[in-house]
């Protein structure tokens, strides 16, 4: 008997979630910086969304767009000053679905 028809991808259920932008007015901020802390740059890896990236430049840049609101960033980057995190504004941000 096999249980791969049973699971779904992990993708997939992200893929049910619904984000509304609040253009504008990102919820995440990175602060400026030439080089990035290793915190700020583990989050190009530890981000479930993949919202974090490094540029050619070696900064590290955000797309808040799709942030699943999980707090990884703000407990590792909040606190040294490398990111402003506030929730998002009601009604915009993360949508989950159950389904």
């Amino acid at each position: 008997m096999s249980l791969e028809g049973e699971f779904q991808k992990v993708e997939e259920k992200l893929f049910q979630n619904r984000y509304l932008v609040d253009s504008g007015q990102p919820h995440i901020l990175v602060a400026p910086h030439e080089k990035p802390s290793k915190n700020l740059l583990a989050m190009t890896h530890l981000c479930p969304a993949g919202c974090y990236s490094q540029a050619e430049s070696g900064q590290v840049e955000l797309t808040a767009d799709g942030c699943l609101e999980c707090g990884t960033c703000r407990v590792l980057c909040e606190e040294s000053g490398d990111i402003t995190w506030n929730y998002p504004r009601g009604g915009y941000g993360i949508l989950f679905k159950f389904g």
